[in-house]
């Protein structure tokens, strides 16, 4: 085979290997640790590398448009300057290793972001993107999720703090509920999708069952908003009858399973002696399997009978979803923080779901007080563990502020949170113009609004195996299309 002929299947292989990275890394802790996160950051440059050298033969598309190239030069480039600003940071830094640390995730999300605006424009890989990650993210909470289902066979490591909640593999609970909302909106969006084939869209709809067990199991308060901001996303971007009754085919799915699951503790929470869980996770199983059933074929029949007819949402749609979900991370967090410290902690199980107590707000609040010191170019990266250690008014070991906004903000300073911004507004911009030229990607953009949704509230940003999901969509979505054709339809951004 000629180098010109070769060069294609390396691109696409390359692809692959891109797609299925989160959930290899998935395996090693999320990607927590330094020995994940440099093998990752390897692996992620040598994709740059092949991208560069197979490009020549693909670069024959057309021209992109002033609004992509400007989407392009802001998320690329901000996220470059923002890895430059972290590496420097080292150097005014309060613990030099810790920032360096930090500047290891910059890099490897760095390089997978221009992996992915490199090789997942092309068409044949295009289709596969939204499938790939979504059967990841299915892959991880079903693993987490198969010691409770058959504890007589399968036992996982568990972890005191965690009270029973799924943590396994990442090892942590509040970061597995957000792989569950990113897998559970993209196979939503996959399910509503009349482009693609009937297999497809009826795996993706049983899928939902496990994820929304899944999620369920994470008791991540956050977790849950997220997922519910990215159904509301798709829905808004998608405004097709189909996509509307695939989400609620999906919705439905979760629930019936979360519902039958709930009482039984030894799935919850991993109460109970062995035989008791043995059977409660049986009867789970069986019902799991009978609901992933009906949901596929629920799918398959509405598929059948509703032809994909376009959904009336009005003009100011979108700003109106922008605005729900806003409010519902503001009255969130307005609420959350009537809550006072010092308060017994939370248990493991659903009660988490019914309260807003929470020491995120000690984090914030240490957080203000560290930006305030260093406005400019903040107290370095990784440095805020050092002021919670100095700060903090509850007695518990933390290492992140539980939020990327605040804690950029407190170790970076306002360049870092304007460099941040940057990045975001550029895939905005990305996902609008892609959403306006007819390309079909309801699906990514309603994840990637799932994942900025959830960023507030934790740090997921230190969790590779779920941020780079969002990555790789965003490049995705930043991709210029090089062989793949262009709908007619094109729906308002």
């Amino acid at each position: 085979m000629s180098g010109e002929r070769l060069r294609p299947t390396v691109a696409i292989v390359a692809a692959g290997v891109l797609l299925v990275g989160p959930t290899v890394l998935a395996f090693f802790s999320g990607g927590y640790f330094a020995p994940a996160r440099a093998g990752a950051g390897i692996g992620a440059w040598a994709l740059v590398a092949v991208a560069a050298l197979t490009l020549p033969s693909r670069s024959a598309g057309s021209a992109m448009s002033p609004p992509r190239r400007l989407a392009l030069w802001l998320s690329v480039g901000g996220m470059a300057a923002l890895t430059a600003w972290t590496a420097l940071s080292i150097t005014w830094a309060p613990i030099a290793g810790d920032a360096y640390a930090q500047a290891q995730i910059a890099v490897v999300y760095l390089g997978v972001l221009i992996a992915a605006v490199l090789l997942l424009g092309d068409g044949r890989v295009a289709p596969w993107v939204e499938p790939v990650l979504a059967a990841g993210a299915v892959i991880v909470i079903s693993y987490g999720l198969s010691e409770r289902l058959v504890p007589g066979v399968l036992h996982f490591a568990r972890s005191v703090s965690a009270e029973g909640r799924l943590q396994q593999p990442l090892t942590y609970w509040n970061a597995m509920g957000e792989l569950a909302a990113l897998g559970f909106v993209l196979c939503a969006g996959i399910a509503g999708a009349a482009r693609r084939s009937a297999w497809q869209r009826m795996a993706a709809a049983a899928a939902c069952a496990p994820l929304g067990l899944g999620l369920y199991v994470s008791f991540s308060r956050g977790a849950l908003f997220a997922c519910l901001a990215g159904l509301v996303a798709l829905i808004v971007a998608a405004r097709s009858w189909a996509q509307l009754q695939a989400a609620v085919v999906a919705v439905s799915a979760g629930v019936v399973a979360t519902v039958v699951a709930a009482p039984s503790s030894g799935v919850t929470s991993l109460a109970g002696s062995l035989s008791t869980r043995e059977r409660e996770g049986a009867i789970t199983l069986v019902v799991l399997v009978v609901v992933m059933i009906a949901a596929a074929v629920a799918q398959r029949i509405l598929a059948a009978r509703a032809a994909d007819r376009p959904l009336a949402l009005g003009r100011h749609a979108p700003l109106g979803a922008t605005v729900l979900v806003c409010l519902g991370l503001a009255v969130a967090i307005i609420a959350g923080a009537k809550e006072t410290s010092g308060q017994p902690a939370l248990s493991g199980g659903a009660t988490r779901l019914v309260t807003l107590q929470s020491n995120r707000y000690d984090y914030w609040d240490v957080a203000l007080r560290a930006f305030a010191t260093s406005p400019l170019h903040g107290v370095g990266a990784g440095g805020w563990s050092v002021y919670w250690l100095r700060w903090r008014s509850v007695n518990e070991f933390a290492q992140n502020a539980h939020s990327l906004e605040l804690e950029t903000l407190a170790e970076l300073g306002i360049v870092g949170a304007a460099l941040l911004l940057a990045c975001f507004a550029g895939i905005g911009l990305g996902a609008r113009d892609a959403l306006a030229s007819g390309r079909a990607v309801a699906g990514p953009l309603a994840a990637l609004v799932a994942y900025v949704a959830h960023s507030p509230l934790d740090w997921d940003w230190q969790m590779p195996a779920v941020t780079l999901v969002a990555v790789v969509l965003a490049g995705y979505v930043l991709a210029p299309q090089l062989t793949a054709p262009r709908r007619s339809a094109a729906p308002r951004a």
